[in-house]
C-alpha cells in the first residue's frame, strides 16, 4: 500500500479523533500506559497545534483517513534533547510506517537542533523496542519504575542510513515490480477503428502474448480490437493501466484507475512538461493524483514497459514486437529513440530481461529501475540511455553498490548543464569574506571569497568518464557502443587482467588490431598477433584459438577473420564461424569477433570493425579492474573544536597578513617573523612569480620595505605578506558543484602551463582513501611528484590525507559551494596550504539526504 506523511495541522483534529477511536484497548494502553478511552479537549489541541520546531508532529494518511502519528517535544528551550513517540492504527501495523514516522521526525529534529531522542516504552511493547533498535542509532536503555527508558544520538549513523536505504530498495523494487508483473492492463484510448497510438498498443499487448488480461477502457464501444471494452476499470483485477488519451482526459483517466486500484500508469501521451509552462503544471497534477492514490508514474510522453519473462510477456510499447528474452535491463529517458533502440538490440542479438521508456520522467526514473533490477534474478547486465540526471548523489550511491555485483552501461547525453556560476552568492544576513552562513564559522588568515576568475571550469569530457569510472559505471559516447558493451558483458565472461591475445587470418586485420589494443590501454601478448595466413582453413583457425584459450599469458581474445581467396579453400574449410563458436563458448576468457566471412552464432560478440571490438573490450576491462579493487573507505578524520571552518576538518593554511601600505606591510612582517614572502593581493597575480608579483625570501625590514615600493607600482598597493616555508611542488586541490555529481573534488599541479592544459583530475565526494590516492597519481604532471628527474618524492600521503579531509568537508557543509586550495606546496615531510578561496552561497538541495518522500 502507498500512504502519505505530512506535518499535522489543525484541521486534522476529527480525523485524529476519528484514528484514536479505532485503536484496540491494547495499542490506546501500549502508547499511553493507560486505558484514555477518548482524548480530551485540551490535550486534542495541544496535539494538533506545533510550532513546527520545539514540537514538531506527522501525520500518516490513506486517503481522507489517519492511520499513524508521530510526534516530538523538545525537553526545555534551547534543550539538546528532545521526547519522541508514535502510535499505529492497529490495522496497519508491523508494515514498516513507525520506522518511516521515527526517520521523519529525527530529520525535523536535527534541523531544530535537536541532537538526542529519549523515549519510554513498556516492556512489553516489543514492537516499539524493535523499531528504536532496528533504526540503526545506538540506543542506550535503562529500565526502571516499570519502564524502558530510551536515549539515542539523532546524528546520522552509517549503520542508519544503511537501513534506511534498505528499506528504500525494498520499496522502489516491490513498487517496479508490479508495473512490470501487472495480473491485468486496462488500455485508454484505443480506438475502436484500430488507429493511433492507443490502439497500436494495444494490439502489442494483445498479439505479444501477454499472460494477464487486457482490458480495453472506452466510452461507447462494444469490443476494440476484438477484445470486450468496459466503461471503467475493473476493480481489483488491473495493476496497470496505459494512458493514450489527449493530456486534457488525463485526469479523468487518473480518477478512473484510482477507483479501480491501479497500482501504476504507463503515460504514452504527450503535451506535458515538454511542451511549456502548462503542460507542466498539467504534469505536476498528474503526479500529485497519481501520488495521492498510490499509484507509480512512467512517462508521460513515454514509448512504454516491457518485460520478456515467459510468465508475463509484457509488451506495453509503442514497438509493435516484444524484445528478444535476454539478461539485461534496458532503461531509456528518450521516448522518441526508444523504438529504434530495441530494433537495435534486436539486430545486434542483445536480449532484454525488460524495458522502460520513462520519457518526461516525472516520476519512475532510472534510480527506481536500478534499485529494481539490482534483485532482480532475471537481470544480469543494467543499460541506461539518460539524458539528464534528477538525483545524481543517489545515482553515485546506487551504482557504487549495484556495480559490484551487476555491471552497470550508460550512454549520458553529450551536452552537460553548465557548471553553478562562481560569483559569490552571500547567505542573506552574512558577508562571505567576514563570516559563513551558520554557525560563526569565518575564513582565517590566507582564506579569502572565490571569484571567477579563479573558479574552475569543472570537469571536462575525460573527467566525466573517471567519475563515472569511480562508481563502476562503464561511460560510453555512442547508443552503438552502449550495444557494444551490452552484447560483451551479456554474452562473455570479464577479464582476469589486461593482456590480449590476437588471432586472425589477415595480416592488415590482426596488425589494425595490435593498434588498437594500445590506444585502448590494453597489452599485446608477447607472442601475439598470430596470424594463421590467408590460406588457413577454418580447422586452423580453430586451433589456433584453442591454443590461445588456455595460454595462461592472456586474459582476453580479440580474433579476425577475412574471406579466403577464392578458390584457395574447400567449402567444408571455411567455416568460421563454427570454428569461433566452439572456443568462445567453452571457454573462460572473453572474446571479441570481427568476421568479414560469416554472420556470426549467438552468443559469440561480432562487431563490425576491428576498432570497435576493441573499443568495446577495452571498456570491459575498465570495469573488471574496478571489480578487483578493495571498496575503499571513507577515513574518520581527527577533527577540532574551531570557528574556522577548514581548520575544524585539520586544514591548516599559512597565516597572512593584508596590507595597503610601506608601514602595513613592514608591520605584519615583524608580527610574522622573518623572512617573509609578499605577494599581488589580486586574486590572478598572487601566484605569479614569473611576473614578479611573487617575492620571496625578504629577511629585514628594510628588503621588504624597498620590494614593496618595487610591487606597487605596476601591481597596485594591496599586498599579501606571508611567512615563508620550505619550497616544495606546488599543488592545487579544488571543488566545483558539477550538475550530474554533485560536490567534485580536483587536484592537480600548480602553474599556468597546468592551468592552460585543464590537466585536473576529479572525483566524487565524500572520497575513500583509495579515491584520494587515485586522485593524487592521476594528473598527467604527476611524475612531478614521484621524484621526476632527480627531484625528491613528496609525501603523497599527506596530499591524499589532505583530498579525504577536502571531501568530507564538501560532503557536510552545503553552504560551500566551491573552493579552491593555491598553491599546496607538496614536500618529502609534508605539505603547506599558503592560500584557500571559499564561496559560500545557500546550500543546493541534496535530495539523497533526506528522509524518504511517500
Amino acid at each position: 500500500m502507498a500512504v502519505h506523511l505530512r506535518q499535522i495541522r489543525p484541521d486534522d483534529a476529527p480525523g485524529i479523533v476519528a484514528m484514536h477511536s479505532r485503536f484496540s484497548e491494547r495499542t490506546r494502553y501500549l502508547r499511553y500506559f493507560s486505558p484514555y478511552p477518548r482524548i480530551p479537549e485540551r490535550d486534542l489541541r495541544r496535539f494538533v497545534n506545533v510550532d513546527h520546531e520545539a514540537r514538531e508532529a506527522f501525520v500518516v494518511s490513506s486517503g481522507d483517513r489517519i492511520l499513524a502519528v508521530g510526534r516530538y517535544e523538545r525537553l526545555g528551550p534551547d534543550a539538546p534533547d528532545a521526547e519522541v513517540a508514535f502510535v499505529v492504527e492497529d490495522a496497519y501495523q508491523g508494515r514498516g510506517i513507525g520506522s518511516v514516522l521515527l526517520e521523519h521526525l529525527a530529520a525535523a529534529a536535527r534541523d531544530a537542533g535537536i541532537t538526542r531522542f529519549v523515549a519510554e516504552v513498556l516492556p512489553e511493547n516489543g514492537t516499539m523496542l524493535r523499531v528504536f533498535a532496528d533504526a540503526g542509532y545506538q540506543v542506550q536503555r535503562e529500565y526502571a519504575d516499570g519502564v524502558v527508558h530510551l536515549a539515542f544520538p539523532i546524528a546520522p549513523t552509517e549503520r542508519s542510513l544503511e537501513v534506511q536505504w534498505r528499506r528504500e530498495q525494498r520499496t522502489e523494487a516491490r513498487s517496479i515490480a508490479r508495473l512490470l508483473a501487472p495480473r491485468g492492463v486496462a488500455v485508454y484510448g484505443a480506438s475502436s477503428s484500430g488507429h493511433g497510438i492507443g490502439a497500436a498498443i494495444l494490439g502489442h499487448l494483445r498479439d505479444g502474448g501477454f499472460t494477464g488480461t487486457v482490458y480495453p477502457i472506452h466510452p461507447t464501444a462494444a469490443s476494440v480490437a476484438g477484445l470486450p471494452a468496459l466503461r471503467s476499470a475493473p476493480a481489483a483485477a488491473v495493476d496497470l493501466a496505459v494512458v493514450a488519451v489527449p493530456p486534457d482526459a488525463v485526469p479523468d483517466v487518473v480518477a478512473d484507475a484510482a477507483a479501480a486500484g491501479v497500482h501504476g500508469l504507463v503515460v504514452v501521451s504527450a503535451g506535458f512538461a515538454e511542451a511549456g509552462a502548462q503542460g507542466a503544471a498539467a504534469q505536476r497534477e498528474l503526479i500529485r493524483a497519481a501520488h495521492r492514490a498510490g499509484m507509480r508514474v512512467v512517462g508521460p510522453n513515454c514509448l512504454g514497459v516491457a518485460n520478456t519473462d515467459p510468465r508475463v510477456r509484457l509488451n506495453a510499447t509503442l514497438a509493435p514486437g516484444l524484445p528478444l528474452p535476454g539478461r539485461a535491463g534496458f532503461f531509456s529517458q528518450s521516448g522518441a529513440l526508444g523504438v529504434a533502440l530495441l530494433a537495435e538490440a534486436d539486430r545486434r542479438g542483445l536480449g532484454l530481461s525488460s524495458f522502460v521508456s520513462a520519457g518526461n520522467r516525472a516520476d519512475v526514473s532510472g534510480n527506481d529501475l536500478l534499485q529494481y533490477w539490482e534483485d532482480d534474478p532475471g537481470t544480469d547486465v543494467i543499460l541506461l540511455y539518460l539524458e539528464s540526471f534528477g538525483n545524481p548523489r543517489k545515482f553515485a550511491r546506487l551504482v557504487r553498490r549495484i556495480g559490484r555485483t551487476k555491471p552497470i552501461v550508460a550512454v549520458a547525453s553529450p551536452a552537460r548543464p553548465a557548471i553553478a556560476p562562481s560569483v559569490p552568492a552571500p547567505v542573506s544576513g552574512s558577508a562571505p569574506t567576514d563570516t559563513g552562513p551558520s554557525g560563526g564559522v569565518g575564513l582565517p588568515g590566507g582564506v579569502e571569497p572565490l571569484h571567477g576568475a579563479e573558479a574552475s571550469a569543472g570537469p571536462d569530457r575525460d573527467a566525466v568518464t573517471a567519475l563515472f569510472a569511480q562508481a563502476g559505471v562503464v561511460r560510453v559516447d555512442t547508443v552503438a557502443e552502449l550495444f557494444d558493451v551490452g552484447v560483451l558483458l551479456a554474452h562473455q565472461p570479464l577479464p582476469a587482467g589486461r593482456r590480449v591475445g590476437i588471432v586472425g587470418n589477415s595480416p592488415a586485420l590482426t596488425g589494425l588490431a595490435t593498434a588498437a589494443c594500445r590506444d585502448a590501454g590494453l597489452a599485446v601478448g608477447s607472442d601475439y598477433p598470430r596470424d594463421v595466413g590467408p590460406l588457413a582453413s577454418a580447422h586452423d583457425l580453430g586451433d589456433a584459438l584453442a591454443d590461445a584459450a588456455v595460454d595462461r599469458d592472456v586474459d582476453a581474445l580479440v580474433v579476425v577473420v577475412a574471406p579466403p581467396l577464392p578458390g584457395q579453400l574447400a567449402d567444408e574449410d571455411t567455416d568460421f564461424a563454427a570454428a569461433l563458436a566452439s572456443v568462445a563458448l567453452a571457454g573462460d576468457k572473453p572474446i571479441v569477433a570481427t568476421s568479414l566471412v560469416d554472420k556470426l552464432p549467438a552468443g559469440v560478440p561480432a562487431y563490425p570493425s576491428v576498432e570497435e571490438a576493441v573499443r568495446a573490450l577495452g571498456r570491459v576491462c575498465g570495469y573488471a579492474d574496478w571489480l578487483r579493487q578493495p571498496l575503499g573507505t571513507v577515513p574518520t578524520i581527527s577533527t577540532v573544536e574551531s570557528p574556522d571552518l577548514l581548520a575544524a576538518y585539520g586544514i591548516e593554511v599559512v597565516p597572512t597578513v593584508a596590507a595597503g601600505s610601506v608601514e602595513e606591510a613592514v608591520a605584519a612582517a615583524d608580527a610574522l617573523g622573518y623572512p617573509v614572502a609578499l605577494k599581488a593581493a589580486g586574486e590572478a597575480l598572487r601566484h605569479r612569480l614569473d611576473l614578479g608579483a611573487v617575492r620571496l625570501g625578504l629577511a629585514e625590514a628594510a628588503t621588504v620595505a624597498a620590494v614593496y615600493e618595487e610591487m606597487a607600482g605596476p601591481f597596485g598597493a594591496g599586498v599579501l605578506v606571508q611567512r615563508m616555508v620550505p619550497p616544495g611542488v606546488a599543488c592545487v586541490v579544488e571543488m566545483v558543484e558539477d550538475p550530474v555529481f554533485g560536490p567534485v573534488v580536483g587536484f592537480g599541479l600548480g602553474g599556468v602551463a597546468t592551468d592552460l592544459l585543464g590537466d585536473r583530475a576529479w572525483r566524487a565526494a565524500p572520497l575513500t582513501d583509495r579515491d584520494a590516492a587515485a586522485l593524487v597519481d592521476e594528473p598527467r604532471a604527476a611524475p612531478l611528484l614521484h621524484g621526476y628527474r632527480g627531484a625528491a618524492h613528496v609525501d603523497r600521503g599527506a596530499l591524499a590525507d589532505l583530498l579525504v579531509r577536502v571531501g568530507r568537508l564538501v560532503d557536510e557543509q552545503p553552504q560551500v559551494r566551491a573552493l579552491r586550495l593555491n598553491p599546496v606546496l607538496a614536500r618529502p615531510d609534508g605539505l603547506s596550504v599558503l592560500h584557500a578561496d571559499i564561496r559560500y552561497g545557500v546550500p543546493t538541495p541534496r535530495p539523497d539526504e533526506a528522509p524518504r518522500r511517500l
